[in-house]
This record gives structure tokens, sequence and C-alpha cells, in this order.
């Protein structure tokens, strides 16, 4: 059955959407639609650069004056590093707005289209709503809950393990996969890591993708309750990207002193349970502006992060390898479950081939009475 009208066009404003590095900010597409033609479209490309609106505006020229638009998000009203998109629709004489979904940052939070609807403009929301909030799950658990979306990543051999039993990892998984990677880093504002994996694998943590004309500077975190990272480790050069250490007060006061000479951020926070607590780490993000943290590890950490419950959506790599080994790291470490009938349950799956390897991508079903947050 061919798809409604609106849905046409509105699959192709999320498919530019997708093509934005926009953390801290939602990614957005929008397309301008007159005589059931397009004549503008354009995206969000990354913060601080002119919203989807304004470049399918620019695009579109006069020709967008009677037109409809199409839109992922609903328009801001509000000044922030650009003009208020509302405006800008307005001025240009748009007759309809189509948009996937409301803003839920409060900033915005339907003044937007009260702003299009008071200067005459018909709005209709509700467009793909569903693949519109997936599209942006981000943004919206951060400004709907204030606290940042962790998305957890492991790349491991089929039988589970992420590096042999004398801790070799590299590389596991073939460049398309790593490609991948890269991209996430790119959607999320933070890239975390614990320092098991800092010390056995030196990590850089940047986002490297070539198509990139200005690179994307992204949080590294690394989460080291003694502060025993190497001072030479790649993941401190801070010319590369800013870097912040979350340890605790068991770490040595003259090295937090050094780091921070250095550019290092060293915040100290309270214990938990084997080290940093990682609830009070997601607050001190969010209150700093962190919608999105990938986690990558290890599995120590990943442990953690889903014994607390913080874990919002699980993106594993799998190779087509056995490395084996009673002492080979896996990529959820822990105590682990009693009996699987406890054990935490994934949603909304989905994998596909990557070159040789695969990714599986999925969501945990955490239950309201705790029975998935047992001793990992």
């Amino acid at each position: 059955m061919k798809a409604p009208y609106e849905e046409i066009f509105m699959r192709r404003a999320l498919a530019l959407a997708k093509r934005g590095f926009t953390a801290p900010n939602p990614m957005v597409g929008a397309v301008l639609v007159k005589d059931g033609r397009i004549v503008g479209e354009g995206y969000h490309r990354r913060a601080g650069m002119p919203h989807a609106e304004v470049e399918a505006l620019r695009r579109a020229g006069e020709q967008a004056r009677g037109a409809t638009l199409y839109v992922t998000l609903e328009p801001c009203s509000h000044w922030g590093r650009t003009p208020p998109c509302a405006d800008a629709i307005i001025e240009a004489g748009v007759r309809c707005v189509y948009a996937a979904m409301q803003d839920p940052n409060p900033l915005v939070a339907g003044r937007g289209f009260a702003r299009l609807r008071e200067a005459g403009i018909e709005v209709q929301v509700g467009t793909l709503e569903a693949q519109a909030r997936q599209l942006n799950e981000i943004f919206v658990k951060y400004h709907t809950t204030g606290m940042p979306f962790v998305t957890a990543k492991a790349a491991m051999s089929l039988d589970g393990k992420i590096a042999t039993h004398t801790g070799d990892s590299k590389w596991i998984t073939d460049e398309p996969a790593r490609r991948v990677v890269h991209r996430l880093r790119a959607r999320h504002d933070a890239v975390m890591v614990g320092v098991g994996t800092v010390l056995r694998d030196d990590p850089l943590l940047t986002v490297r993708l070539p198509r990139l004309k200005h690179p994307l500077r992204r949080l590294r975190v690394v989460v080291d309750s003694r502060l025993r990272c190497l001072e030479e480790a790649q993941v401190l050069r801070v010319e590369e990207a800013p870097t912040l250490i979350a340890t605790t007060e068991a770490a040595p006061l003259d090295k937090a002193a050094r780091l921070r000479e250095r550019g290092v951020e060293v915040v100290v926070l309270p214990a938990g349970e084997g080290g940093v607590d990682l609830c009070a780490l997601m607050r001190t993000l969010a209150e700093r502006g962190v919608t999105g943290v990938l986690c990558e590890g290890g599995g120590t950490l990943l442990a953690s992060l889903f014994a607390q419950r913080l874990v919002d959506k699980v993106v594993f790599f799998y190779a087509p390898r056995i490395l084996g080994g009673r002492e080979a790291p896996t990529a959820v470490e822990g105590a682990g479950f009693s009996c699987v009938e406890e054990s935490l349950r994934l949603d909304r799956v989905y994998w596909r081939r990557i070159g040789r390897d695969l990714m599986v991508q999925a969501y945990p079903v955490w239950e309201p009475d705790g029975t998935c947050s047992p001793a990992l």
C-alpha cells in the first residue's frame, strides 16, 4: 500500500536529519513542498550552524511562499546560538507546517507551534512521531528527565570476549564497524570508559570521520576511583579533546593537581559500590549540559551501569572470531544473575551486517519493581 502523501515527505526529512552531528542539539531535517514537488530542503549539520528550516528556506527562496514545510521537530521560537526558526518560517510566507513531534525542551515545548498558528499558518503535529522520537532519543530523555541518555557499547568475539586472556583487543572488529563506532561517538556529547580500558588499550577516544570538515571535540570521561590512569595516556591529551576524570577522595592529591595543571578536569565524587558513584557522575554530567554518554567499557564499568539501571540502549558488535579463555574479559562482568529468569531482558532488537561483523542494537526493559537491577 502506498504511503500517505505526508509520510513520504516526512521520511525524506527524517533521512536528512540523520546526516547531522548536532549534540547537544537535536537532529532535525526539513523539506519544503510546493505543487507536489520539493523546492527546498535542509538539515541541522552541527550545533551553532543554521537550523534545518533555515537551510530549506534559503534553498527554496521565493518558492517558499505558499509552500508546505515538513519538519521532524517543532520549529524553535527562542534565540539561542541562532535566531528563532518560527519567525523565519512566518516571514517566508509558508502556508502549512507538518511537524513530526513537539520539542521536549521547556524553552520551546509548544511555543513554536503557537507562534506559527498566531501568524495564520496551519500546523499539523504527529506524522511519523515514533520515528522522530527515536531519532532524537538522546535529546528527548535529557529534556524530559534531566539526565543523560546512556548507550552501552562493546565490540567482542562471537563467544563474548572483548580481549584475549593476555589483554590483546586490537582489532576484534574490522574497519567498517569501527567507522560506525566513530559515528556513535559523534552522536553523543561524551565518550566514557573505565580506567581499566585506559590502562589496557590506551585509547584516544576522539571522533575521527574523514568527511568532517571540522573536528568534533566530544568530552572524554574516564571513571578512575583511585586515579590510576597513567599521566602519559593518550586520553589525557587535552589538545585533542577535553577530558574529565571522575574520581573519589581515595585519589592522590598531588597527581590530581598535576593533571589539573595540564588542563584535565578532575572531579571528586562520592564513592559507590566498587568505585565512583555512577549516579552522581551522571547528575554531574547533566548539570554541565551533557545530553548523551556513549560508554565504551570495559566489562566492570558496563556491569556497574547495568546494575544501577543507568543504561538506556545497548549497541554490541560481534566479530566472526572465537577467542576463548576462562580469564579473557567479557563485555559485562560483575557477579551476574543467579538464574536466567531474573536476567535483564532487551526489547526493540535490531541487527545488521557491517562488513564481516554484526551490530546488535536493543533497549533494556527496566521493570518498575526493580527485578531487573540485581547484583550484576
